[in-house]
């Protein structure tokens, strides 16, 4: 009799297991072929909607609930482990997601701005064996005259600022991927699509850690043709809480 009670219960923790596993295995047959079709339809890329993305994205929007501090003015406070203290484990596995996604690019170099994107940059090029180039805010002593500049508003510090790369460090052979922290206006990316567009070189698209849909710059700059990946897109801020895209 007990005997006869283990198997039944192993049989059903089998029937179980299976059923999980069917059910997955038909979600990921689901998902792919609706990527399938959307990137004949010239809508999508395929490899953009797995489970490695769903994974990696649900990790970052978790933690944004978790330790992120919504400010007034739609600032989103995430010093604690993106732009101030770093998780690093958690940019290494952004950085496998960006690797992930952008596989078979020939990328040749990352290129950001100064100061919150060199963390995650370097993280990126650590993990996809790139060089990061990160453009300055301000020309220093020790930045010669020979440069690519772009006049950039920002909004987070309502100031204008010009940024400034070297020529010697992006040549027009170069494959970019421009990486940064947040993506809202779109003003900083532009202004590296500007520096990318006056050496001749190559953009790629570009990966952000956190996008603010809400404020259309990245929607604007797919609508002309910038591929943008974004690992975790905000839809709102609303009494002090985030709400994601797709959620």
């Amino acid at each position: 009799m007990y005997t006869t009670t283990v198997k039944a219960d192993e049989c059903g923790v089998f029937l179980l297991t299976r059923k999980i596993m069917y059910g997955i295995i038909l979600r990921e047959l689901y998902n792919f072929v609706g990527c399938v079709y959307h990137a004949v339809k010239g809508k999508k890329d395929c490899y953009t909607n797995t489970f490695s993305v769903r994974r990696t994205v649900k990790l970052l929007e978790e933690r944004i609930i978790k330790d992120g501090i919504v400010l007034p003015g739609n600032i989103l406070k995430v010093g604690s482990f993106l732009n101030h203290m770093l998780d690093v484990q958690l940019l290494i596995a952004m950085g496998e997601e960006v690797k992930r996604l952008y596989a078979g690019s020939q990328i040749t170099k990352i290129v950001t701005v100064e100061s919150s994107g060199i963390a995650i940059a370097t993280a990126f090029g650590a993990v996809m064996n790139l060089p990061v180039v990160f453009a300055k805010k301000y020309k220093t002593l020790n930045v010669s005259g020979d440069v690519y500049t772009a006049p950039v508003h920002s909004y987070t510090h309502n100031k204008d600022y010009t940024m400034t790369v070297e020529k010697q460090y992006i040549q027009s052979t170069d494959k970019l991927l421009l990486v940064d922290d947040f993506l809202a206006n779109g003003e900083a990316l532009r202004g590296l699509l500007k520096i990318a567009k006056e050496a001749g070189a190559s953009v790629t698209g570009a990966a952000i850690a956190i996008e603010k849909g809400f404020q259309h710059g990245g929607d604007a700059l797919r609508n002309e043709g910038v591929r943008i990946e974004s690992l975790a897109v905000i839809e709102s801020m609303e009494d002090g809480k985030v709400y994601f895209r797709n959620a």
